[in-house]
């Protein structure tokens, strides 16, 4: 996901003063050690679904990265972010507005002998994740057209010019064996059918994940023969580790960033990816208790956003104003709200409501939890009692999804944060109507709203595309369902001897790591 140019910002002004992190994909949590051969790192989960078309993302996606061709990859200028054709291709290439032209290299083979890497592959890859959980993606693809074993065309159905920063290097841009998934009955889950990169991968579910060097793998070698990506759930954990010399790198909170940032370890320095995470307190519009959009707004009025930051993010962290991050195209500078107990309790009254009780579940990290509990506060300042339920990432990721259970009929509240790309249009995507019961967990449809989206794709005019961005934050500012908080720095404490690769929105990319 990436194609417009985004300035990455520094957090706390001193953004010069530390490292750049290379670049590649994703919104993760990750730490890693060096002995020899092996690269050590922290995934917050296990890998519970590696398909690209049906993940939940994060370190999913960082797995395809290591395992799966793709055509293009993140890389940086300067301050900006932009796209590079990748080792599997020798050639990427916009020939016009609707057709982007590829050759795969030479040599490229799949494992399980189901042979060499093709365009027909490409096109199979492609066209099947229109019809996958992640459709968003591919909104512009009209079809691929395989031109011989090897070259092809991606043909799109109008012009949209970010698609092969927001297609094609993020996890959705994956290429999949369309032999091995014939096999595979169309669907996978935590074992690739066929890998085609520098590593293999094998998982011990609630211990690691772990790649090896791919024995049939002729392009570039990755700097390290095996990467050990093991479980560790809290990342302060992960710190204290990396602190004993156990990590050699790993993801750093709030506190921590701001307590390195002033008196940094010997032998260790900072890399930042970039600010491309939104974080929000979510509503579910159609719960009884919310469906009042006076209770919304009064809600809305009674969170202190500032003391958030302040109290659970040390003063590290960028206000938000919505979904559109720092340096992006649609961000805006102020919401359609404020802070404002009395305007909230005069809502409630208006509303005819009292002694209103609401549940608000969240993710059981630092940061969250104190968000969470200062959120309780503020709600308990205008006579709502708030319950905070904390959950680990495997339930609080499926819970607003209809496809995996009844959870999402008694979901009120949750602080949710997203990972996105240098492009609008990704953080755009899952509010709309087809995604409610998906990733629309709020539950609202707006008509405006959509047509919105679909002239966000085809707008290639910067202020045009900028009006609607800020229109469709708005919109969403009116629904009353969303309380906007934060966008968090993704940062990484990490040794000398260890040169970190991630996408702006943090993903990492081991086989673009480097030593030293």
């Amino acid at each position: 996901m990436k194609q417009t140019e985004t300035t990455r910002r520094g957090f706390l002004g001193t953004t010069a003063a530390l490292g750049a992190v290379g670049l590649i994909p994703s919104w993760t949590t990750a730490v890693f050690a060096q002995t020899g051969g092996t690269l050590r790192l922290r995934i917050g989960r296990d890998n519970n679904v590696l398909d690209p078309g049906f993940m939940t993302g994060n370190s999913e996606i960082e797995a395809q990265k290591q395992c799966l061709p793709f055509l293009a990859q993140y890389t940086r200028d300067g301050e900006t972010f932009t796209w590079e054709p990748t080792y599997f291709v020798t050639k990427l290439e916009q020939r016009d507005a609707t057709h982007i032209d590829f050759e795969l290299a030479e040599g490229l083979q799949w494992s399980n002998g189901y042979g060499p890497v093709t365009a027909s592959d490409v096109k199979y890859s492609y066209e099947r994740m229109k019809e996958t959980d992640w459709s968003g993606y591919f909104d512009a693809l009209d079809h691929v057209e395989a031109t011989s074993e090897r070259t092809g065309t991606i043909v799109l159905n109008k012009p949209f010019a970010p698609f092969i920063m927001i297609t094609l290097c993020h996890g959705p841009g994956a290429v999949l064996s369309e032999k091995a998934m014939a096999d595979a009955g169309g669907k996978f889950t935590t074992k690739f059918p066929a890998v085609c990169g520098p590593y293999t991968y094998e998982a011990t579910p609630g211990q690691r994940a772990v790649f090896s060097a791919n024995p049939d793998w002729n392009g570039p070698k990755p700097a390290f023969e095996r990467v050990e990506c093991n479980v560790i759930t809290e990342i302060k954990a992960a710190e204290l580790a990396f602190e004993a010399g156990e990590l050699g790198c790993t993801r750093v909170g709030a506190d921590t960033l701001a307590r390195y940032t002033k008196d940094m370890p010997d032998g260790a320095g900072i890399a930042v990816a970039g600010e491309l995470q939104y974080m929000w307190m979510g509503m579910n519009t159609q719960h009884p208790k919310l469906q009042d959009i006076r209770v919304r707004q009064a809600i809305q009025h009674a969170v202190d956003v500032d003391t958030i930051l302040q109290g659970a993010y040390s003063g590290t962290t960028a206000k938000s104003y919505g979904i559109i991050c720092p340096g992006l195209i649609g961000q805006r500078d102020s919401a359609g709200y404020s802070y404002d107990p009395e305007k909230a309790r005069a809502l409630l009254a208006e509303a005819g409501v009292s002694g209103l009780e609401l549940t608000l579940r969240t993710l059981n990290n630092q940061e969250r939890m104190l968000t969470a509990q200062i959120i309780q506060a503020n709600l308990a300042a205008v006579g709502i009692t708030l319950n905070v339920l904390p959950l680990d990432s495997g339930p609080f990721w499926e819970m607003g999804q209809e496809s995996k259970g009844e959870t999402w009929k008694e979901l009120e509240l949750w602080l949710m944060r997203f990972g996105t790309t240098p492009d609008p249009y990704e953080a755009s995507q899952w509010f709309t109507s087809n995604q409610v019961g998906v990733w629309n967990w709020e539950r609202w449809t707006d008509e405006e709203f959509d047509r919105l989206y679909e002239e966000g794709i085809n707008e290639t005019d910067p202020q045009a595309r900028h009006d609607i961005y800020v229109r469709m934050q708005e919109i969403m500012d009116n629904t009353g369902a969303y309380v906007w908080i934060n966008h968090e720095p993704e940062a990484f404490v990490h040794s000398s001897g260890v040169t970190v690769n991630a996408a702006p929105s943090g993903e990492l990319n081991y086989r673009r790591f480097a030593k030293g």
